[in-house]
């Protein structure tokens, strides 16, 4: 219930009034005992209460950073997003027009330069008004104003209770007054006015008048006209009462009120008075959106920053002190992107992909994601879709497609025959080679078929299935045959990929995916040996996880984690710890770049036929073509590109994308030529060298027979061009 009046204190009368006149007056006596007297000068109990009352109250102002927005920078230092709890740029007083401190000095505090921070006789003129009429009167300068400003925004840095107006005590308002006194022997006349004038509310979220200034006239506080200065500043009495979008008769009105008391104190002439009332209020809103709703561009990048700030310890104990600090601590935070390229993919993503719905719960995403090898750092990340956490529909949405569940991701996507460059490299970790045959004749496993295994039982993990085999199918036909390891790769075909983890240690392998980064989108956890379908791709992964994992290839066998963040200070001058480059060498060059001789000829020969420069990279599709990929990558960039359907594993063969049917859908129909419509606009601008050459005895991947005159034979047994094919289907579960 809400506390009600004392009938002593009732102003509906006559003698309320009165005891409400001398109870002011005592404490105006205590003021000036405390404040503005000295102590001998004020005799018996008043001098005795009003010192003993000061005393107990703190007489240095201590002032934390005033809360100022966050800004996320691309690698150039050009904002991408803004996040704020106050939007507020702070400037100096000489970058404020004089018009505007004339506005404020006038309706606020006309005697600021006169008083030493709290002005009896303004004070005495209110209580006297306040308890005698119905009427109410403010009396606090400007430099209370300033003073309680201060203590607000200390309370909200702290997350400690706020004290408004509503709500003081009038040990509240003597803190204020001695404060004030204080301030006014610590620092200038200028310094206080430039300060207030940084800090004050003047509507919603937008504190200071520089923000007011931008907010509603898309100008600086130095250009603020005289009928613009006297509307500001008629705000910050009542910023919610007098915001002229939402009241502009009141605003007109309150506005004209502060030009008749500039008029009064001869800040401005008779003719400018008429000229300003005759004017209307000029409003030009340019509203500063906070957050990544904020950005351009690249807003998923920014959520990525976002929860990277929001989850390391680095910039807080917990997620509600890093969000303060972000939403108020001024922090400058440079990242990796590097908006010519985001630009670039959030453009092909929805050029190549546009979001499509069909069927009831079906629709296509799609998303490009770069990485620099050698760094780690995050260089772009798009999608088809709108970042818009309030709109409705699939097509709006905050799920980003590139990363982790943790991350603002889902359970990720199945990888597809992007996954079996990994086995091959293990392969020849294992001491082979990718000119060794393999024999891609068996397609059946029967349950309980042991393979190796290190890390099982014995040394070797047992096939354990609901059914009596796994049925291992090539999307090619008349592919059970014995053949290179290269041209297994290079043609996809998924007995050959099982045959060559059958004879090593499937351990190894996930070792191996371990050190590349790779684990399950979803869960986080590591890749399981224990079902050897995760060979072929049966494995939920993150676009960003396998770029860095694809970078791994072309630095020579040097893994770097995934960065986004290369440093985070603030208004104070701090430096914030953010992760270094982080990279390790997880493979022998030499092995890379063997396998890189197939990784080569895949992306040149069947993906990117326009592209000059060296690249390299391998397609993938999942079982039922609900998930589509081509990883590439130059010496200086590797990107993921995956096209599908991310709300279920329905198929996108026989939908419309585009205008396009697709009868087939498989990584070189959409992902494919998506990167190569990205990468080859993009990739020259950073490193496009030839890969590191391998030493050894090489063959041609695309050839039954060897690059040194061997005989060249086409999958389908007949003369002429070897036909084009995109065999990249994850093999069947059942028998």
């Amino acid at each position: 219930m809400a506390n009600r009046k004392s009938p002593f204190f009732d102003t509906a009368t006559t003698l309320g009034k009165i005891v409400a006149f001398l109870g002011v007056s005592a404490l105006c006596g205590v003021l000036a005992a405390g404040l503005m007297l000295p102590m001998a000068a004020v005799g018996g109990a008043t001098a005795t209460a009003g010192g003993e009352m000061l005393d107990q109250l703190p007489a240095e102002l201590k002032e934390e950073p005033l809360s100022v927005p966050s800004r996320v920078l691309d690698k150039d230092g050009n904002v991408l997003a803004t996040f704020y709890a106050e939007n507020r740029v702070p400037v100096e007083l000489d970058q404020i027009s004089q018009n505007m401190q004339d506005a404020i000095i006038s309706i606020e505090d006309e005697r600021f330069y006169e008083h030493g921070g709290v002005d009896a006789r303004g004070l005495t003129r209110a209580v006297i008004n306040n308890a005698t009429s119905d009427s109410t009167q403010g009396a606090s300068t400007i430099t209370q104003q300033y003073v309680n400003n201060v203590l607000v925004n200390a309370q909200y840095l702290n997350n400690e209770r706020t004290t408004i107006s509503g709500t003081k005590t009038v040990a509240d308002k003597l803190r204020e007054m001695k404060l004030a006194v204080a301030v006014e022997k610590e620092m200038s006349k200028d310094e206080i006015l430039e300060g207030y004038l940084n800090i004050v509310l003047f509507s919603g979220r937008v504190y200071g008048v520089e923000a007011a200034a931008r907010y509603f006239f898309n100008k600086t506080a130095a250009e603020l006209t005289v009928p613009e200065s006297a509307m500001l500043a008629g705000m910050v009495q009542s910023p919610n009462g007098y915001n002229p979008v939402n009241n502009p008769e009141g605003a007109t009105e309150r506005r004209n009120t502060v030009l008749g008391a500039m008029l009064g104190n001869e800040a401005i002439t008779q003719a400018e008075y008429d000229e300003a009332v005759a004017s209307d209020l000029g409003l030009d809103v340019t509203p500063l959106a906070s957050g990544c709703m904020s950005a351009d561009y690249g807003n998923y990048f920014c959520d990525y920053v976002q929860r990277t700030v929001l989850t390391s310890e680095a910039f807080g104990p917990d997620a509600e002190s890093r969000q303060r600090l972000l939403d108020r601590g001024g922090l400058q935070i440079t990242t990796t992107l590097d908006s010519s390229l985001q630009q670039e993919a959030e453009r092909a993503a929805r050029e190549n992909a546009p979001y499509t719905e069909f069927g009831e719960n079906d629709a296509v995403g799609a998303s490009l994601v770069t990485v620099e090898p050698g760094t780690g750092n995050v260089r772009a990340m798009a999608q088809n879709t709108t970042y818009d956490p309030a709109a409705e529909g699939d097509a709006n949405t905050t799920l980003n497609f590139s990363v982790d569940r943790p991350m603002g991701g889902g359970a990720g996507f199945q990888a597809g025959s992007t996954m079996k460059p990994f086995t091959f490299l293990s392969w020849i970790e294992s001491g082979n080679s990718m000119t060794d045959t393999l024999d891609a004749r068996t397609n059946t496993y029967p349950n309980r078929t042991q393979f190796q295994g290190s890390c099982g039982q014995s040394g070797t993990i047992p096939l354990l299935l609901d059914r009596p085999a796994w049925t291992v199918r090539n999307a090619i036909a008349d592919m059970n045959k014995p053949m290179r390891a290269d041209y297994g790769l290079y043609w996809s075909i998924n007995t050959a990929t099982v045959a060559a983890a059958y004879a090593q240690d499937l351990c190894g392998i996930t070792d191996l995916m371990g050190r590349v980064g790779i684990q399950n989108a979803g869960t986080g956890e590591t890749i399981n040996p224990l079902n050897p379908s995760f060979v072929l791709g049966s494995e939920e992964v993150s676009p960003l996880m396998m770029a860095a994992a694809y970078a791994t290839f072309a630095d020579d066998g040097n893994y770097c984690e995934p960065r986004v963040i290369t440093e985070v200070t603030d208004t104070r001058g701090n430096s914030y710890q953010v992760p270094p480059v982080a990279c390790e060498k997880v493979a022998d060059t030499q092995h890379v770049a063997e396998l890189n001789n197939t990784l080569k000829a895949i992306a040149s020969e069947r993906i990117a036929q326009d592209i000059t420069f060296p690249i390299a990279g391998k397609t993938g599709t999942n079982n039922s073509s609900s998930s589509t990929w081509f990883i590439g990558t130059t010496t200086g960039l590797t990107t993921a590109s995956w096209v599908g359907n991310f709300r279920d594993l329905d198929s996108l063969e026989g939908e419309t994308i585009g205008g396009v049917t697709y009868d087939d859908v498989w990584g070189s129909i959409i992902a494919g030529p998506m990167w190569a419509d990205y990468m080859g606009t993009v990739a020259e601008a950073y490193p496009t060298d030839e890969f590191t050459a391998y030493d050894g005895p090489a063959s041609d991947p695309r050839t039954m027979g060897s690059r040194e005159g061997g005989e060249t034979i086409r999958v389908d047994g007949r003369p002429g061009p070897q036909p084009y094919y995109d065999p990249n289907a994850v093999v069947s579960t059942e028998d």
